[in-house]
């Protein structure tokens, strides 16, 4: 059984593997100065796996964990103590959370594993929703204790848009309260996952004395200083008829998809442990099954077993079915991992660092080599990739080249996350990744004018490494304003500033991201004309505006228009301007000056002008109408609703219930897990300010919440006049 990095001699076991090794010498001061590099001859033993779990549930603790029985690290760091090695970033350390996503690869017998750590928090969503775009499989860790909670929710949503397959590790069984039933169920239950436990725990809480694997029917126990030396054992006595009963119950739910185990199974005969291992695989790949796995990252419990399970059940880049855009015929083209066919790959994720920006890089088709030029499709342009990188949190070990299935660093490119690269002017993208819109703003002013050129820097740097983070103007005061997805987002960002660019800012009170919608369906006949000597402007459009219907509604679409034009009353040519021109006005409603979001327009009839009309005069014609016809669909202001889970003690229930009615929330559920009660509620961002604080003075310190955002509800009539009455007066302040 794999236990340590070494074999008894005490070579390393990487030495008996297919692969090739060479030392590679410091690329700059923060490189590994020795690290192991290899040709992979065999991408069958290649695993891309990301990390990801709602805050604190030990996803940083495990990955720790993996790092020191993979022989990455010698020493052990603890999140909240010396610093984990993937959280590098020295507001990571301070407040014990992950903020970025950190990569690294590591060995396991003779499987290579490139694995990506995601932050918990909603608000760096974008860090996991980028990750796992480009990873093959993942680990989607849940706290023993509270179960399916809110991010995990999200975090299974985003699994899901990406069809990435995944093992369910159930953390934390040393925990009081531990109870992995309640969980398998809750994943049923709120995930709709078909969980099935393949390990069941050897007692809980301080009693857990280590794992027994339900397909070889063995007893693990974990032992030495850090859990390294694994005994391998029957299962005690103890344990047998609670072990007999959970493989029965696994055997039940694997039967339904293989008829050779039914039929083993309907004869009475033993069901052989290599079946048991190819069913799972096959089921964990096709997203019928997810293994539910057991343990204790913190005890040093389970770990190696789940590392075993990432190399036998998780996929290979050979086994995933990945497709790019035509953008010429926009047909699929099918993406095969072959080192010599030309090479395709996509920047996820962009770093500036001192000696220029990093980007992150996943390889699906051929070879990326050092000092080639590929062609961002996007840009429609050559660069060179003038290093590459393997990275480890933040140590990284040059490398001439990189082949399908591999995440590396480029160095020396000009890129954006999600551009396609390619090897040669080839009309193919790869499907991006989606970004949620923002919900809360800032306004942002540098304390001594001297620092304007700081911030400025600053903001464009972040802006190009987090999709989800937006600056922008007002084109009234000329404020910067930054946009995001919390107040976490942008404190972080905020101090990271004031740090790494010593640069002193001051921010304004949090806004929030209304938006407009309208309720009712309106006809519009507009004709707009202007004759002021030579050739004048004509236009005219008629149509319907209406709220998207809810067949028709796309996640993130917000605006739909519709050519109805027949017998060419309005030439081809002018009607992208009617739409342009749409697209152009609703950028600011007229209720409060908000985004209009939901409006589908229909363009139905019109005429034109053979000399005054062009492509300007329909544009102002679209804008014109749109002034003039929006109010007739009775728009109404929408506001961000939050999802809120809150944990407190059972005695505070009533005062939390309480606090969270006076904030315009609804609870929407609650449950009682050993003295602590857990809330879920949907409660106004507006509303939300300050709660944390509010949360701890009502609970003596003990309430913890989180929140992520769960969709856009029309504001009550009479928040609505008040928030238009308030942006009014802004309105008439600025203006003075």
């Amino acid at each position: 059984m794999k236990g340590s990095p070494t074999d008894d001699s005490g070579k390393s076991r990487r030495d008996a593997t297919d692969f090739k090794f060479r030392v590679i010498e410091p690329a700059e001061p923060r490189t590994i100065l020795q690290d192991w590099t290899f040709t992979m001859t065999d991408l069958s033993k290649l695993r891309n796996i990301g990390i990801s779990a709602h805050i604190d549930s030990g996803k940083t603790t495990l990955t720790e964990r993996i790092l020191y029985y993979t022989g990455k690290i010698h020493k052990i760091g603890e999140v909240r103590g010396d610093g984990a090695k993937m959280d590098h970033m020295e507001l990571e350390k301070e407040k014990g959370i992950t903020i970025t996503a950190a990569c690294t690869t590591v060995h396991w017998e003779d499987t290579t594993i490139n694995i990506i750590d995601t932050p918990g928090h909603v608000d760096f969503t974008v860090e996991v929703e980028r990750s796992l775009r480009v990873l093959d499989g993942a680990i989607l860790v849940l706290c023993s204790v509270a179960g399916v909670q809110s991010q995990s929710i999200t975090v299974d949503r985003q699994m899901k848009r990406y069809h990435t397959p995944r093992i369910a590790f159930i953390n934390k069984l040393d925990r009081a309260g531990a109870n992995p039933t309640s969980v398998t169920r809750q994943l049923h239950e709120k995930l709709g996952v078909n969980a099935v436990p393949i390990q069941i725990p050897m007692g809980l809480s301080n009693n857990l004395e280590g794992i027994i694997d339900l397909v070889g029917m063995k007893a693990y126990f974990f032992e030495g200083e850090k859990g390294e030396d694994i005994r391998e054992e029957a299962i005690p006595e103890k344990f047998a008829d609670e072990a007999a009963e959970a493989r029965q119950h696994m055997l039940d739910k694997l039967s339904m998809y293989s008829d050779e185990m039914m039929e083993l199974m309907l004869e009475e005969k033993e069901v052989p442990t290599e079946l048991l291992h190819k069913i799972i695989r096959q089921t964990t790949l096709s997203h019928e099954v997810t293994p539910v796995m057991m343990g204790s990252a913190y005890r040093n419990k389970g770990v190696q077993l789940l590392l075993d399970a990432i190399s036998r059940y998780l996929p290979s880049p050979l086994d995933r079915h990945m497709q790019a855009n035509d953008t010429r015929s926009a047909e699929k083209i099918e993406l095969k991992p072959d080192p010599n066919l030309p090479m395709i790959g996509m920047a996820f994720k962009l770093v500036d660092e001192p000696f220029g920006t990093v980007t992150y890089f996943r390889i699906y088709q051929g070879t990326a080599k050092k000092g080639e030029q590929y062609f961002n499709t996007r840009q429609r342009r050559k660069q060179r990739f003038s290093r590459i990188l393997r990275i480890h949190a933040d140590e990284t070990a040059e490398i001439d080249e990189a082949g399908p299935g591999d995440i590396v660093a480029i160095v020396g490119i000009d890129a954006a996350s999600g551009d396609t690269y390619c090897q040669d002017d080839a009309p193919i993208s790869l499907e991006s990744m989606f970004v949620p819109e923002p919900v809360i703003s800032l306004a942002v002013v540098p304390e001594k004018r001297a620092d304007s050129d700081k911030l400025s820097k600053a903001l464009q740097r972040f802006r190009k490494e987090d999709p989800t983070f937006r600056v922008g103007t007002d084109a009234e005061t000329s404020e910067t304003i930054i946009s995001g997805m919390g107040e976490l987002h942008l404190e972080i960002y905020l101090e990271r500033i004031r740090r790494e660019y010593n640069c002193a800012v001051t921010a304004g009170a949090p806004k929030v991201s209304y938006r407009e919608a309208p309720t009712q369906e309106t006809a519009y006949d507009y004709k707009h004309k202007k004759q002021t000597g030579g050739s004048g402007q004509y236009g005219h459009i008629k149509g319907r505006m209406m709220p998207i219907p809810d067949e028709e509604r796309k996640e993130g679409e917000n605006f739909i228009f519709e050519d109805k034009i027949i017998g060419g009353r309005i030439p081809n040519e002018y009607i992208p301007s009617v739409e342009k021109g749409f697209r152009n006005i609703i950028k600011k409603g007229p209720v409060a000056g908000f985004e209009v979001v939901g409006l589908k327009v229909v363009l139905e009839d019109g005429s034109y002008h053979d000399v005054d009309s062009s492509d300007m005069a329909f544009q102002v014609t679209a804008m014109d109408c749109f002034r003039e016809y929006f109010s007739k669909t009775k728009p109404v202001l929408l506001e961000p609703v939050m999802k809120v889970e809150i944990e407190t003690p059972s005695e505070f229930q009533g005062t939390v219930g309480g606090e969270i009615a006076s904030r315009r929330g609804i609870i929407m559920g609650s449950e009682t897990r050993e003295g602590f009660t857990v809330i879920t509620a949907e409660v106004p961002l507006a509303n939300m300010f300050g709660y944390s604080t509010d949360l701890r003075s009502a609970t003596q310190g003990k309430g913890t919440f989180s929140m992520e955002f769960e969709k856009y509800a029309r504001v009550p009539g009479s928040v609505q006049e008040e928030i238009v009455a308030r942006r009014k007066k802004e309105e008439e302040e600025k203006r003075k």
